[in-house]
Parts: C-alpha cells; sequence; structure tokens
C-alpha cells in the first residue's frame, strides 16, 4: 500500500462512488476501479458492499478508512514540517461564521499564526449555517463556525467551549430596558427581527409560535439599523453591537435561554495547504 492509493480510497469514501472519485481525481473510472480491486486483493478483504448506488463500507473497509486518513494525515504533516525548516509556510485559511462572540476563538488562533508566519493570509466569510454550509460542500471555505448539528460522517468538527445566549436589541428609553431579562410573553407582544439561523429554534418552541416577525437577517449590524429607526426590537447575540456611551440601543437577555453551541467544522477526507493544517493544528492544541 502506498500513500496514492490511500488517497485515491479516500477520495472515493469523500465523493460516495467510483465514477465522482475518478472524475475529481482526473482519473479514468476503470483505471481507479483496478486500483480498488488490487488493494482488495492485496490485504485479501472486500472493502465495499458492491450494488448500492452509494458506497458502504464493510467493517473492513471502515478499518483501513481510519487507518488510510491517519496515513495520509502523517504523510502530509511530514511535508508540512519539511517545508516549514526549507521554507515559511504561506497560503490562505478561508474562513466561514456567522457574527458571534465565538469567533474570538478563531481569531486568537489566526493572530498568533500571523505573528509567526506573517506570509499566511485569511480570508473571512460571513453568513448564516446554511449559506456556511454550502460553501463547505462546494470547498468556498476550508471551516465553518456554526451552530446547529451537523452530519458527524462528512465532517470532522471540535465544539467550542462556551456558548453564545440570545437576548433583546432595543432602542434606550424603552419600557423592556427596566427588565433584567426578557420573558416569552414579553415577545409575543412585540415586532421582531429575528437572525435566519435562530428562526427553526424559534419556530420549534410551542411558547413562541405565535411571534410577530416583522424581519429576518444574518447580519445584525443591518438589523441594529431596523431598531433604531422603528422597525422592531432585534434577537441577536449579546456583545455583537454596541450598547455603551452614545449608543442609542441597550441589550436584555432571554429569561429562557435557548443555548447555541458553536462549533468548528472541516470536511472529511479533504486535503489542506499547510497553512490550514497548521490552523486545524492550533485549534486542535488549544480546545
Amino acid at each position: 500500500m502506498d500513500i496514492r492509493i490511500m488517497e485515491y480510497y479516500l477520495a472515493v469514501m469523500r465523493e460516495g462512488n467510483i465514477s465522482a472519485a475518478a472524475e475529481a481525481l482526473h482519473v479514468s473510472q476503470p483505471a481507479l476501479s483496478r486500483q480498488i480491486r488490487d488493494l482488495e486483493e492485496e490485504l485479501g478483504v472486500t472493502l465495499f458492499e458492491r450494488g448500492s448506488r452509494r458506497i458502504k463500507l464493510t467493517e473492513e473497509g471502515m478499518i483501513l478508512r481510519r487507518r488510510a486518513e491517519e496515513m495520509v494525515r502523517l504523510m502530509q504533516m511530514t511535508q508540512s514540517e519539511i517545508n516549514q525548516v526549507q521554507h515559511n509556510i504561506y497560503g490562505e485559511v478561508h474562513i466561514g461564521a456567522g457574527e458571534y462572540l465565538a469567533f474570538h476563538h478563531i481569531s486568537e488562533i489566526a493572530g498568533s499564526i500571523h505573528n509567526e508566519y506573517p506570509d499566511i493570509r485569511f480570508t473571512i466569510t460571513s453568513g448564516d449555517t446554511a449559506d456556511l454550509m454550502e460553501q463547505l460542500d462546494e470547498g468556498l471555505i476550508d471551516i465553518a463556525l456554526i451552530f446547529t448539528d451537523y452530519d458527524h460522517s462528512q465532517y470532522h468538527g471540535i465544539r467550542l467551549p462556551k456558548d453564545d445566549k440570545l437576548g433583546l436589541l432595543m432602542k434606550k428609553g424603552d419600557p423592556l430596558e427596566e427588565k433584567e431579562s426578557i420573558t416569552s410573553a414579553d415577545l409575543n407582544k412585540l415586532p421582531l427581527i429575528i437572525p435566519r439561523a435562530a428562526y427553526r429554534f424559534l419556530s420549534s418552541d410551542p411558547m413562541l409560535a405565535d411571534l410577530h416577525i416583522v424581519a429576518v437577517y444574518n447580519l445584525i449590524y443591518n438589523a441594529s439599523l431596523f431598531v433604531e429607526d422603528g422597525v422592531g426590537y432585534a434577537l441577536g447575540f449579546d456583545g455583537l453591537i454596541n450598547t455603551t456611551g452614545n449608543s442609542n440601543l441597550t441589550y436584555r437577555p432571554l429569561e429562557k435561554q435557548i443555548v447555541q453551541a458553536g462549533t468548528i467544522i472541516w470536511k472529511r477526507y479533504a486535503v489542506f495547504n499547510p497553512a490550514v493544517n497548521l490552523f486545524l493544528d492550533k485549534l486542535k492544541a488549544i480546545i
């Protein structure tokens, strides 16, 4: 077994069938099928259950997949370490995230990398979970910070240690400013501007099913302008909009919290450049 065959094997896992894997690898389907058959003959096992439209692994196939990931990752780390000795690491890390305080975990890692490797560049794409998952699948971003569950068979993920919590953004002087927290009964009386990513959570709570939603957003700064101009009250995460000093806005937390646990995810079987691998290594070491 060599690394190239392991990469071919993981490509078949990633793409779901040999035809798609052959196209992604720029090899012919017969050649790839022959490589897989030769691998099975070498090991003396059957790796796939034939006949299904999408690859389904045998028990031996699942064992090989885990070991293949380790082998390919070890080779990538070795190449990366050699490159670090001979050259400065460079490249781009494409990050997708919504507007959350949890993004500090990403920015702190990016800061430490920049201090060591100034030739690495970061690209940040903002969006909600649906947008980010689509871009992750299409390879437009390398990692994503999301606040919903995900397919663990398709993505690796590291859950962040601190949750972001929802509250209500309102004009200063509003009667609700006198309250320490906002109740479900309060919300049912208000014109609400809600984050698109939180809509599923809110609509699934029977006590919140009758909310009067006047706008849906994915960037809270624009929502805060709606609040300033009297369109309604914005549900959002604490700390993202300045409500101190001369700000016209104030914030109160929800009494019944909808806890949002942030997770940084990336595609399984993906081959990353040294800059992304360095980022993920630091992420795993810190969290």
